[in-house]
């Protein structure tokens, strides 16, 4: 119970020693999500074995999607140019952008699918609740970073 309680806490404060390039930044935070969803599920040895092949191979899946499919959109709509932009030419880019993300849907309803029978159902809810509170717990720390 206790690592609980000290995990968020070395994760907050690992992260505010962040002076590191971009993929050095991304591998660490990689390492405290591990972490911090190992110990959030309270995943067995066995388990771990079997969920971070599945779990991994997913979130390459959805980096590819973010970055590769709608990263480029977003780009191209930054700036001022969607307000400069008809509905008729605007539209292609929302087909682009509803397509990314019923990639990411049907990725994350193959993640349940693949890890129902490795964790069960209740882990599966907790993930879910422990990737929302690790993403909270960044951004938080992100906006304090950004105030000092």
């Amino acid at each position: 119970m206790k690592i609980k309680v000290l995990l968020p806490i070395l994760l907050l404060f690992t992260l505010s020693g962040f002076s590191q390039n971009h993929d050095e930044k991304k591998e660490q935070i990689k390492a405290l999500k591990v972490s911090f969803l190992t110990t959030e599920l309270s995943l067995t040895t066995s388990e771990s074995e079997k969920f971070w092949p599945v779990y991994n191979a997913y979130e390459d899946k959805v980096y590819v999607i973010r970055h590769d499919k709608m990263r480029p959109i977003f780009k191209k709509l930054g700036d001022g140019a969607l307000d400069k932009m008809t509905d008729k030419e605007a539209q292609p880019h929302l087909d682009k952008l509803q397509a990314a993300d019923k990639d990411l849907f049907v990725l994350r309803e193959k993640l349940i699918a693949d890890l129902r029978p490795i964790i069960g159902a209740k882990k599966i809810l907790k993930l879910k609740w422990a990737e929302e509170d690790f993403k909270r717990k960044l951004l938080d720390k992100f906006k304090d970073n950004k105030k000092d």
